[in-house]
Protein backbone atom coordinates (compact mmCIF):
# COMPACT_ATOMS: atom_id res chain seq x y z
CA UNK A 1 0.00 0.00 0.00
CA UNK A 2 1.48 3.30 -1.10
CA UNK A 3 1.33 5.68 1.91
CA UNK A 4 0.78 9.65 0.86
CA UNK A 5 3.85 11.73 1.40
CA UNK A 6 1.20 14.00 3.84
CA UNK A 7 0.95 10.77 5.90
CA UNK A 8 4.53 9.90 5.58
CA UNK A 9 5.17 13.76 6.65
CA UNK A 10 3.02 12.85 10.38
CA UNK A 11 4.85 9.57 10.68
CA UNK A 12 8.39 11.99 10.73
CA UNK A 13 7.03 14.31 13.10
CA UNK A 14 5.71 11.52 15.28
CA UNK A 15 9.05 9.58 14.95
CA UNK A 16 10.95 12.95 15.97
CA UNK A 17 8.91 13.65 19.28
CA UNK A 18 9.63 10.09 20.65
CA UNK A 19 13.37 10.66 19.31
CA UNK A 20 12.73 13.95 22.23
CA UNK A 21 11.65 12.32 24.52
CA UNK A 22 13.77 9.25 24.36
CA UNK A 23 16.56 11.79 24.36
CA UNK A 24 15.29 13.34 28.03
CA UNK A 25 14.78 10.47 29.21
CA UNK A 26 18.04 8.83 28.57
CA UNK A 27 19.51 12.07 30.41
CA UNK A 28 18.33 10.05 33.91
CA UNK A 29 18.87 6.47 32.37
CA UNK A 30 21.66 5.09 31.22
CA UNK A 31 20.98 2.55 28.73
CA UNK A 32 21.73 -0.75 30.51
CA UNK A 33 24.44 -2.22 28.25
CA UNK A 34 28.17 -2.50 28.08
CA UNK A 35 29.69 -1.16 31.20
CA UNK A 36 26.25 0.30 32.26
CA UNK A 37 24.43 -3.36 32.00
CA UNK A 38 22.36 -5.60 34.90
CA UNK A 39 20.14 -8.05 35.28
CA UNK A 40 17.52 -5.91 36.49
CA UNK A 41 16.75 -5.43 32.88
CA UNK A 42 15.36 -9.13 32.51
CA UNK A 43 17.10 -12.15 30.38
CA UNK A 44 20.47 -11.16 29.28
CA UNK A 45 22.16 -12.43 25.91
CA UNK A 46 25.76 -12.26 25.08
CA UNK A 47 26.71 -9.28 24.04
CA UNK A 48 28.34 -9.98 20.74
CA UNK A 49 25.22 -12.19 19.32
CA UNK A 50 23.06 -9.30 20.93
CA UNK A 51 25.25 -7.10 18.57
CA UNK A 52 24.62 -9.21 15.36
CA UNK A 53 20.98 -9.42 15.72
CA UNK A 54 20.23 -6.31 16.75
CA UNK A 55 21.99 -4.08 13.74
CA UNK A 56 21.48 -7.05 11.25
CA UNK A 57 17.46 -5.77 10.84
CA UNK A 58 19.03 -2.83 9.39
CA UNK A 59 21.55 -3.88 7.11
CA UNK A 60 18.61 -6.44 5.47
CA UNK A 61 16.21 -3.79 5.07
CA UNK A 62 17.85 -1.37 3.71
CA UNK A 63 19.88 -3.78 1.16
CA UNK A 64 16.13 -4.90 0.14
CA UNK A 65 15.15 -1.02 -0.53
CA UNK A 66 18.74 -1.05 -2.62
CA UNK A 67 17.58 -3.84 -5.04
CA UNK A 68 14.10 -2.23 -5.73
CA UNK A 69 16.12 0.95 -6.11
CA UNK A 70 17.74 -0.87 -9.12
CA UNK A 71 14.36 -0.65 -10.71
CA UNK A 72 14.30 3.17 -10.49
CA UNK A 73 18.21 3.33 -11.47
CA UNK A 74 18.54 6.90 -9.14
CA UNK A 75 22.98 6.91 -8.64
CA UNK A 76 22.76 9.23 -5.66
CA UNK A 77 20.17 6.99 -4.44
CA UNK A 78 22.18 4.46 -4.43
CA UNK A 79 25.62 5.81 -3.11
CA UNK A 80 23.53 6.77 0.00
CA UNK A 81 22.04 3.20 0.47
CA UNK A 82 25.43 2.61 -0.15
CA UNK A 83 27.26 4.66 2.44
CA UNK A 84 24.45 3.44 4.93
CA UNK A 85 25.39 -0.22 4.38
CA UNK A 86 28.85 0.69 4.73
CA UNK A 87 28.01 1.56 8.46
CA UNK A 88 26.19 -1.54 9.12
CA UNK A 89 27.90 -4.20 7.62
CA UNK A 90 30.77 -3.33 9.88
CA UNK A 91 28.38 -2.64 12.95
CA UNK A 92 26.57 -6.33 12.43
CA UNK A 93 29.83 -8.33 11.16
CA UNK A 94 32.71 -6.82 12.35
CA UNK A 95 32.53 -5.08 15.33
CA UNK A 96 30.99 -7.33 17.41
CA UNK A 97 33.51 -10.14 16.91
CA UNK A 98 36.29 -7.87 17.49
CA UNK A 99 35.61 -7.11 21.18
CA UNK A 100 37.20 -8.43 23.77
CA UNK A 101 34.57 -8.88 26.41
CA UNK A 102 34.06 -12.40 27.14
CA UNK A 103 31.41 -12.97 29.53
CA UNK A 104 29.57 -9.98 28.89
CA UNK A 105 25.83 -9.44 28.52
CA UNK A 106 23.27 -6.95 27.22
CA UNK A 107 19.43 -7.40 28.22
CA UNK A 108 16.94 -8.71 25.68
CA UNK A 109 15.21 -5.92 26.07
CA UNK A 110 17.85 -3.95 24.91
CA UNK A 111 18.46 -5.78 22.09
CA UNK A 112 14.69 -5.74 20.87
CA UNK A 113 14.71 -1.88 21.55
CA UNK A 114 17.77 -1.79 18.82
CA UNK A 115 15.84 -3.96 16.35
CA UNK A 116 12.24 -1.69 16.70
CA UNK A 117 14.32 1.25 16.22
CA UNK A 118 16.85 -0.16 13.31
CA UNK A 119 13.61 -1.47 11.44
CA UNK A 120 11.63 2.13 12.37
CA UNK A 121 14.53 3.95 10.96
CA UNK A 122 15.49 2.33 7.98
CA UNK A 123 12.13 1.81 6.97
CA UNK A 124 10.90 5.45 7.07
CA UNK A 125 14.29 6.05 4.38
CA UNK A 126 14.52 2.75 2.32
CA UNK A 127 10.99 4.14 1.81
CA UNK A 128 11.69 7.81 1.04
CA UNK A 129 14.15 6.88 -1.11
CA UNK A 130 12.34 4.38 -3.43
CA UNK A 131 8.83 6.68 -3.53
CA UNK A 132 9.69 9.87 -2.70
CA UNK A 133 13.15 10.88 -3.88
CA UNK A 134 14.19 12.85 -6.92
CA UNK A 135 17.37 13.23 -6.91
CA UNK A 136 19.54 13.97 -10.53
CA UNK A 137 23.27 13.07 -11.26
CA UNK A 138 23.68 17.28 -10.82
CA UNK A 139 23.26 16.36 -6.65
CA UNK A 140 26.46 14.70 -6.96
CA UNK A 141 28.29 17.35 -7.54
CA UNK A 142 26.03 19.38 -5.52
CA UNK A 143 28.26 21.23 -2.11
CA UNK A 144 25.70 20.23 0.45
CA UNK A 145 26.49 16.65 -0.91
CA UNK A 146 30.49 16.65 -1.09
CA UNK A 147 30.78 18.34 2.10
CA UNK A 148 28.40 15.50 3.57
CA UNK A 149 30.16 13.24 2.27
CA UNK A 150 33.52 14.30 3.62
CA UNK A 151 31.91 14.54 7.14
CA UNK A 152 31.00 11.29 6.63
CA UNK A 153 34.04 9.82 5.92
CA UNK A 154 35.55 11.89 8.45
CA UNK A 155 33.16 10.05 11.48
CA UNK A 156 33.50 6.65 9.87
CA UNK A 157 37.05 7.02 10.63
CA UNK A 158 37.19 9.07 14.07
CA UNK A 159 34.48 5.82 15.02
CA UNK A 160 36.61 2.91 13.62
CA UNK A 161 40.17 3.89 15.07
CA UNK A 162 38.83 4.98 18.04
CA UNK A 163 37.02 1.56 18.42
CA UNK A 164 40.06 -0.09 17.62
CA UNK A 165 42.40 1.78 20.56
CA UNK A 166 39.17 0.88 22.85
CA UNK A 167 39.15 -2.84 21.50
CA UNK A 168 43.08 -3.09 21.83
CA UNK A 169 43.48 -1.60 25.60
CA UNK A 170 42.27 -5.01 27.28
CA UNK A 171 44.29 -8.35 25.99
CA UNK A 172 41.79 -11.11 25.31
CA UNK A 173 42.41 -12.72 28.55
CA UNK A 174 41.27 -9.60 30.21
CA UNK A 175 38.54 -8.24 31.27
CA UNK A 176 38.82 -4.83 33.18
CA UNK A 177 38.28 -1.44 31.91
CA UNK A 178 40.93 0.87 31.74
CA UNK A 179 41.67 4.44 30.70
CA UNK A 180 41.90 5.33 26.95
CA UNK A 181 44.85 7.88 26.50
CA UNK A 182 46.20 9.67 23.55
CA UNK A 183 44.41 10.62 20.39
CA UNK A 184 41.56 11.83 20.38
CA UNK A 185 40.72 10.39 24.34
CA UNK A 186 43.18 13.40 25.33
CA UNK A 187 40.27 15.77 25.17
CA UNK A 188 36.79 13.62 25.22
CA UNK A 189 36.09 10.31 27.03
CA UNK A 190 34.15 9.27 23.80
CA UNK A 191 35.88 9.94 20.25
CA UNK A 192 33.59 7.13 18.90
CA UNK A 193 31.07 8.32 19.81
CA UNK A 194 31.53 11.90 18.54
CA UNK A 195 32.70 9.91 14.78
CA UNK A 196 29.54 8.71 14.66
CA UNK A 197 27.35 11.21 15.70
CA UNK A 198 29.70 13.06 13.04
CA UNK A 199 28.71 10.17 10.50
CA UNK A 200 25.02 10.93 10.73
CA UNK A 201 25.39 14.26 10.44
CA UNK A 202 27.38 14.00 6.67
CA UNK A 203 24.57 11.84 6.09
CA UNK A 204 21.49 13.96 7.68
CA UNK A 205 23.61 16.60 4.83
CA UNK A 206 24.30 14.68 1.68
CA UNK A 207 20.65 13.16 1.28
CA UNK A 208 19.16 16.51 3.07
CA UNK A 209 15.63 14.83 3.25
CA UNK A 210 13.34 14.08 6.49
CA UNK A 211 14.72 10.38 7.21
CA UNK A 212 17.83 11.44 7.08
CA UNK A 213 17.49 14.20 9.43
CA UNK A 214 15.59 11.69 11.93
CA UNK A 215 18.22 9.57 11.92
CA UNK A 216 20.42 12.20 12.72
CA UNK A 217 18.00 13.08 15.70
CA UNK A 218 17.95 9.77 17.00
CA UNK A 219 21.42 9.02 16.71
CA UNK A 220 22.11 12.33 18.90
CA UNK A 221 19.18 11.45 21.31
CA UNK A 222 20.88 7.88 21.93
CA UNK A 223 24.95 9.27 21.90
CA UNK A 224 25.00 11.94 23.83
CA UNK A 225 23.01 10.96 26.62
CA UNK A 226 25.49 7.74 26.93
CA UNK A 227 28.91 9.38 26.21
CA UNK A 228 27.90 11.90 29.13
CA UNK A 229 26.99 8.14 31.06
CA UNK A 230 30.46 6.88 29.90
CA UNK A 231 32.02 10.52 30.66
CA UNK A 232 30.13 10.41 34.43
CA UNK A 233 31.27 6.26 35.14
CA UNK A 234 34.74 6.95 34.09
CA UNK A 235 35.12 10.05 36.63
CA UNK A 236 33.85 7.80 39.57
CA UNK A 237 35.72 4.66 38.72
CA UNK A 238 39.14 6.04 38.19
CA UNK A 239 40.10 8.66 40.85
CA UNK A 240 43.01 10.18 38.47
CA UNK A 241 40.57 10.61 35.27
CA UNK A 242 41.93 13.66 33.82
CA UNK A 243 39.80 16.26 34.85
CA UNK A 244 40.17 17.92 31.36
CA UNK A 245 38.25 16.00 29.57
CA UNK A 246 35.18 16.24 28.26
CA UNK A 247 31.99 13.82 27.57
CA UNK A 248 31.85 13.70 23.70
CA UNK A 249 32.37 17.70 22.31
CA UNK A 250 36.20 19.23 22.37
CA UNK A 251 35.99 21.65 25.24
CA UNK A 252 32.12 21.58 25.34
CA UNK A 253 30.43 18.94 26.34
Amino acid sequence: MLIPFSSYQVIFYVWISIALFVFVLLLKIAAPYGRHSSAKWGPLIDNHYGWLLMELPALAVMIFFFFHNLTIDNLAVELMIGLFCLHYFNRTFIFPFRLRTRGKKMPLLIMFSGIFFNLSNTFLMGYYFTHFANYGTAWLTDFRFIAGLCLFFAGLWINWKSDNILIHLRKRTETDYKIPRGWLFSLISCPNLMGELMEWAGFAILCWNMPALAFFIWTAANLIPRAMAHHTWYKNKFEDYPPERKAIIPYLL
